[in-house]
């Protein structure tokens, strides 16, 4: 059995958000993800299914075409091979756990290190 305390394995980093893994396997990934104010995953589009659960803090996860708010207490399934990214508001720290399965590629997760090292939520240029 993997066990992880939330608040334990809590990282923020000053530069982009913090993704502590808490479990791999070839069908599954999961991770303990921080965002500090405005900090966000890039939009990008892996063929893996993503459960999002919100812990704490507010924002935005992109959903296809659809930006849906959340906050503490809302889960949010996005299916494979659908654009996705999450962006915790401007005043707020944003804390979720994340759940991909299978988990993606590195070749899927192109688009995020490209739109963190530019610092664009949408590296495809669709709207933030």
């Amino acid at each position: 059995m993997t066990a992880v305390e939330f608040d334990e394995a809590r990282e923020y980093d000053g530069d982009q958000f913090s993704a502590v893994e808490a479990f791999r396997s070839d069908r599954m990934k999961v991770v303990c993800g921080y965002f500090e104010p405005g900090q966000f995953i890039p939009v990008h589009a892996p063929s893996s299914d993503v459960v999002i659960s919100v812990r704490s803090g507010t924002g935005v996860v992109r959903d296809g075409e659809t930006d849906r708010r959340v906050e503490p207490g809302d889960v949010v399934v996005v299916e494979s091979d659908t654009d996705r990214g999450i962006k915790a508001d401007e005043d707020d720290r944003l804390e979720a756990l994340l759940v991909t399965a299978p988990p993606p590629t590195d070749a899927e997760h192109e688009p995020v290190r490209a739109g963190l090292r530019r610092g664009e939520f949408d590296p495809r240029g669709g709207a933030e």
